[in-house]
Order: C-alpha cells, then sequence, then structure tokens
C-alpha cells in the first residue's frame, strides 16, 4: 500500500478513534467488574477494531524511525497491543533481567535462558549493545552489588562496571542457560536459578539447593520447570520453587527451615516485601492465579498447607498468573500473563492496574520510584513515568502513568522507538 497524505490522515483519525473508543469501553468494563464482580458484567467484551489498520502503522512507524520523527509520530498514533500481536507472533522475543543502574540507566537481555541472548543498556532513550558473549545479568538486592554471566564465568562488581569483588569460574553449572541471578549483597556468593536446578554459588562450590535428589531413583536427574527463587533484602533467606515443588524456605546456607504450600496448582514466583516482613508466593493455573502474602516475623515456623484456607496467610490477589515483579516502599508491582501491571500493598489492596499487552516478563524501578521499566515477550521494553499522568485516551487500567516510550526488539528488525 503506498501512502499518501490523504490517505495517512484519514488512517490518523480512524486509528485514533478506534483506539479511544476502545479504551474507554475497556475501562468501563474493569471498573464495573472491579466494583460489582465480573460474575455481574452481562455486556459483551470490547474489541479492537484497529487490526486492518495495522501494515500501514507499522509502516509509518518504520519510516518514523529511520527519519527521526518518532516524536510527532508518538503524538499522531499512540501505541497498541491488539493489532500487532501478528508481528509479535512472528518476531516477538522475551525482553528479560531489567536491572536498574542509576539515574535514567538500565541493564537487560533479549532471548529467554535457552536462546542465544544479546545484553543492552538503555540510557535515557538510546540502546547500546554489550558484548555479546553475556549470557545473564543479575544485581543483588542491596549494596548496588552486579552479576554478569560469560564464557562459562560469572563476575561480581561493586556498581556496574565497578571494581571486580569476585570470579567464579563454572563447573557443575557450566553451558546451562540462566533463567535469573541474584548475588548476594557482598558479591561473594550468587543465587543461580536455572531448569537444571537452583545453586549457590560460592569460591569454592556450586552447591544445588533445589531440586532436593530422589535418593530412591538411581536414574534421578534435576530438571525443572517454572523454576523460580528470590532472596530476602538482608540475604538471611532463599526462596525456592517450581511447577512441582512447593516453595521452600532455606537459610542462607540452603538449608530447609519453612515451606509454602500453593494456593493454585504451580508454584512460579516469590518476592520479599522491600524491608522483609512479609513474603509473598504466587501459583498458576493457566494464565490465572494465586498470590498470598505470608508474615515473616518467625519464618522458622512457617509451614502453609497446599490448597488449604488458613489464616496463617495474606490474600494478595486471586488472580494474576504473575511471572515478575518488585517490591516498592509502598506496595509490590507485578506483572502477570494477560500483559498487566499492577500495584498491589501486604494487605491485598489493589492500587492500580495499567495494560501494556503480552506476557510481562521483567521489571525494574528507579531508586526513587518514579520511573519504571517493563519487559514484555513481545518483544516491547517500556518505560513509564508513574503518577505523572495519561498521556494520551488510549491509555488502559486506573494507573496514572505515563509512557515515555516503548522500545521494540523484534527479530530481524531492527530496535525501533515507539
Amino acid at each position: 500500500m503506498k501512502l499518501t497524505d490523504n490517505n495517512i490522515e484519514s488512517i490518523k483519525q480512524e486509528w485514533n478513534a478506534l483506539g479511544s473508543t476502545y479504551a474507554t469501553e475497556v475501562n468501563t468494563m474493569v471498573k464495573f467488574g472491579d466494583a460489582y464482580g465480573w460474575e455481574n458484567w452481562k455486556g459483551e467484551e470490547p474489541k479492537d477494531e484497529r487490526n486492518h489498520l495495522a501494515d500501514a502503522v507499522y509502516q509509518l512507524l518504520k519510516a518514523a524511525n529511520i527519519n527521526h520523527t518518532v516524536d510527532q509520530f508518538r503524538n499522531d498514533f499512540p501505541p497498541a497491543h491488539t493489532p500487532f500481536i501478528k508481528f509479535m507472533q512472528d518476531h516477538g522475543q522475551s525482553i528479560e533481567q531489567l536491572q536498574f543502574i542509576d539515574a535514567q540507566k538500565i541493564v537487560f537481555v533479549v532471548g529467554t535462558a535457552y536462546q542465544k541472548r544479546q545484553a543492552y543498556v538503555l540510557i535515557e532513550d538510546i540502546t547500546l549493545k554489550l558484548d555479546e558473549s553475556i549470557t545473564a545479568i543479575g544485581k543483588s538486592k542491596q549494596q548496588n552489588v552486579f552479576a554478569i554471566a560469560s564464557n562459562n564465568t560469572i563476575i561480581t562488581t561493586q556498581g556496574w562496571e565497578g571494581d571486580i569483588i569476585a570470579t567464579f569460574n563454572l563447573d557443575k553449572s557450566k553451558n546451562i542457560g540462566i533463567t535469573e541471578m541474584i548475588p548476594f549483597n557482598d558479591g561473594l556468593k550468587v543465587l543461580l536459578v536455572s531448569s537444571d536446578g537452583i545453586f549457590i554459588i560460592s569460591s569454592d562450590a556450586e552447591n544445588r539447593i533445589h531440586p532436593l535428589p530422589d535418593l530412591e531413583d538411581d536414574e534421578w536427574e534435576p530438571y525443572l520447570d517454572m523454576e523460580n527463587a528470590t532472596l530476602s533484602n538482608d540475604n538471611k533467606y532463599i526462596v525456592v520453587g517450581d511447577q512441582c515443588c512447593d516453595h521452600r524456605i532455606l537459610d542462607h546456607n540452603g538449608n530447609e527451615i519453612g515451606e509454602v504450600g500453593p494456593q493454585s496448582s504451580y508454584p512460579d514466583f516469590c518476592l520479599f516485601s522491600i524491608d522483609d516482613t512479609q513474603l509473598i508466593t504466587n501459583s498458576c493455573h493457566f494464565y490465572n492465579g494465586v498470590t498470598i502474602g505470608v508474615d515473616t516475623s518467625n519464618v522458622k515456623d512457617i509451614n502453609i498447607v497446599a490448597y488449604e484456607e488458613s489464616d496463617d496467610y495474606t490474600i494478595i490477589d486471586d488472580g494474576m498468573r504473575v511471572y515478575c515483579g518488585v517490591a516498592t516502599s509502598k506496595y509490590y508491582i507485578l506483572g502477570d500473563a494477560f500483559g498487566y501491571i499492577k500495584a498491589i500493598d501486604k494487605q491485598g489492596h489493589c492500587i492500580w492496574k495499567y495494560f501494556l499487552g503480552s506476557t510481562i516478563t521483567s521489571i525494574t524501578i528507579s531508586e526513587d520510584e518514579n520511573t519504571l521499566w517493563v519487559g514484555s515477550a513481545s518483544g516491547m521494553l517500556h518505560k513509564l513515568q508513574l503518577n505523572k499522568g495519561f498521556r494520551d485516551s488510549h491509555s488502559i487500567g486506573t494507573g496514572n502513568h505515563y509512557e515515555d516510550f516503548r522500545l521494540i526488539f523484534w527479530k530481524d528488525e531492527p530496535i525501533m522507538k515507539w
């Protein structure tokens, strides 16, 4: 389709009219469902009717990036998710391991643990490619320690590109895809999460702390689905889990001291509050899930029975399949399988929700908690200014946030800004 000034103007008007209508209808439906219960919603589910415009808008987006007119394009064509699903299915890549560095600077990787990854630094809106050998990047909960894995070696540094604290040459865990990596606050150990097991990497050992071996099975080999783990902010405790195992609470050496059973089907996420007074765990069933919060004041006495109502935990959320999240001074920000990010406090009150699209795969937040970066499986990296106000009438959600831009990392395409 050859685009002229006349049909570009027509496309713009239709894009904006349909996009605004769709967002308004979704927000109305969600507001009703939250207030009165989804079982009482009798209306039809809104549909984004802009699929027929996607090819032309994609062509205009590519031209805007080549011609350095993205800001004007963004004003004319606010971003959307649904019309571009067909492109994401062919070209989408997972944005993972987002780590905040300082100011408006983050680091992250593109690609899953079982793919060839590429690491990047994002400074404001400038993307810089890092060494191609990097396979994983992690950051400590406190003390600003970074860990970089490449060529079967992990290096921890004090700050990004700072002085080297320790170097670990991998043996037992070499050549495995790293799902997540969290250095301890002193940089002298690293929690390594993979489908081949969850390890504590130190100078003298690679200790697999999960799963526990089946001593009665001579052919037992570790393999995990939905492997997940976290460290408490003070590093006193480790939590590990996977599809086939309850969340296990361990001490800092990897010895089990407690257990949290799932209240949905499969354990797939865990996180401590920023003050370590609460541990949340999520278990999922298909695209839905249940997140519970457990008081950690007597962490050694925690023993939550699976699928059993109890006063020993708080329901944080009863809908999300959670893939990633961050803890802030006020609440958790969790990303789910439906493309929503939600802010939920320790009592289970949803403070706000905001739709971005696709499965949310990684989140990081600035030190002042004003800027949020969100990665998804669609190949989109979103930069949001929290509580700055909606940028346009196409925004879906109750979070009053301003999207500075989204970067598109698609296979066989240059990086694009929208």
